[in-house]
């Protein structure tokens, strides 16, 4: 996946948490971000990748999230590795 790609599917995500009422402050007390902290630094990859890494910890914010925005069940995983600062997984 490209990098570009897998920007777009976190900023996705990250709206998709912002409008969740319940999941949002979850994710802000996780992260120990701030609803400023969100918005300054939504252009910032390793950002993203914190929100689908914080995003992928729960099947059912998986599906909900995917189901929402017509993405592959796999795709935000794919894309969390596409961006900068994700450790590879090597199996062996």
């Amino acid at each position: 996946m490209k990098s570009e790609r897998a920007e777009t599917i976190a900023l996705r995500a990250l709206a998709w948490l912002a409008a969740n009422d319940d999941l949002w402050p979850t994710f802000l007390g996780s992260t120990g971000a701030s609803v400023d902290d969100a918005r300054d630094r939504s252009a910032d990859p390793a950002f993203l990748g914190s929100v689908l890494e914080f995003l992928t910890m729960n099947d059912d914010w998986i599906v909900g999230f995917c189901d929402d925005a017509g993405l592959g069940y796999d795709e935000p995983l794919r894309a969390r590795y596409a961006l900068s600062g994700a450790a590879q997984i090597n199996w062996t």
